[in-house]
């Protein structure tokens, strides 16, 4: 319904001589204007890769450094797996290398007892070559015990287990005093870059489009009804070709999205198309005991209309404000 305020003759030869309209204030011609419909979607916090510290020997985990929320860098030690059996297999071959070296000091003493007798004309040369060679075997075998043992060290040192890669630890599966064996993980640890998904419905799988510019609420924002309040813009990265249980998947990268929580629910408005609305600068209305109106310019003269305003937008770096009912297609809006 239209309510049109017509000023009294008498109010304008009060106020003094006429002033044509345009020279008293600016015109606003409504026309309907296209703007993005958004949709508000929960998105998910989530890591791009998240890796698994697992453990390179199997064990008894003595001691775990880390809990859910640490920060780690590559390389640190994050905890720590004891073999019993390691200690026995390092005990056998230091007795292992000290037999095979008493082996190689009698191995040397013959060749050099050889020589000697040789230089006195009372050895042969076959006894040296003999000697010489039983010294080589005895060498070698004591290298190879060395090397065995080397073996075993690094696998004692394998029991620290180090973490992959920078980032925060998600989860600890174990506790101290667990057996695992190697390759279970120890600790999962999200590396980052974060980014939110979506999952949208099917229907707006043509709708999407990579690119597109995100509207991200602030965190800790849960209400459902409505759009979120925008607090920073996002960036559709990529849209997922598989469609699953009739919904979309779409990755959004969004700058300063924090690294703690991950899986946490922010809401988000996305574009899923165009519509056509009428709009008006945002100081074309105003308020009275709770009804907004707009100033039409008539033949009549001035014409205060009640309207029903919507959301404020921006157009071609203007701001907007939607007017749902109370308007037509080419009104004169008087500005202030």
């Amino acid at each position: 319904m239209r309510y049109v305020k017509i000023i009294p003759l008498a109010a304008l030869l009060l106020a003094g001589p006429a002033i044509p309209l345009s020279a008293r204030a600016a015109e606003f011609v409504v026309r309907p204007v296209a703007v993005a419909e958004m949709k508000a979607v929960f998105g998910e916090v989530e890591s791009r890769t998240v890796v698994p510290a697992r453990a390179r020997i199997g064990g008894t985990i003595r001691e775990i450094g880390v809990s859910e929320g640490s920060e780690v860098r590559e390389g640190d030690v994050i905890g720590v797996v004891v073999d019993d059996k390691i200690v026995l297999q390092l005990a056998a071959a230091d007795a292992k290398i000290n037999a095979l070296r008493s082996q190689l000091e009698n191995a040397r003493t013959e060749v050099e007892r050889a020589q000697q007798l040789l230089s006195q004309g009372v050895g042969t040369q076959s006894r040296l070559d003999t000697a010489q060679t039983a010294f080589e075997v005895a060498t070698n075998q004591v290298a190879a015990a060395e090397a065995e043992k080397a073996v075993i060290e690094q696998g004692a040192r394998e029991g620290d287990v180090l973490a992959p890669a920078t980032g925060r630890v998600l989860t600890v599966p174990v506790t101290p005093g667990s057996v695992i064996l190697a390759g279970e993980p120890v600790a999962r640890i999200a590396t980052g870059p974060y980014y939110l998904r979506l999952s949208l419905p099917e229907r707006h799988a043509s709708e999407i489009e990579e690119g597109a510019s995100v509207e991200v609420g602030g965190r800790g924002r849960t209400q459902s009804p409505g759009q979120p309040v925008a607090t920073r813009t996002g960036r559709i990265a990529k849209v997922y070709p598989e469609i699953a249980d009739g919904r979309v998947i779409a990755d959004v990268d969004i700058a300063d999205i924090g690294s703690y929580f991950v899986n946490e629910r922010m809401l988000v408005a996305i574009p899923v198309g165009r519509r056509s609305v009428l709009a008006v600068p945002p100081e074309a209305v105003k308020t009275l005991h709770g009804i907004d109106y707009v100033r039409l310019g008539t033949v009549d003269g001035p014409a205060d209309v009640a309207v029903v305003v919507g959301e404020t937008f921006v157009d071609g770096g203007r701001r907007l404000i939607e007017i749902l009912t109370g308007l037509r297609d080419g009104d004169r809006v008087v500005l202030p």
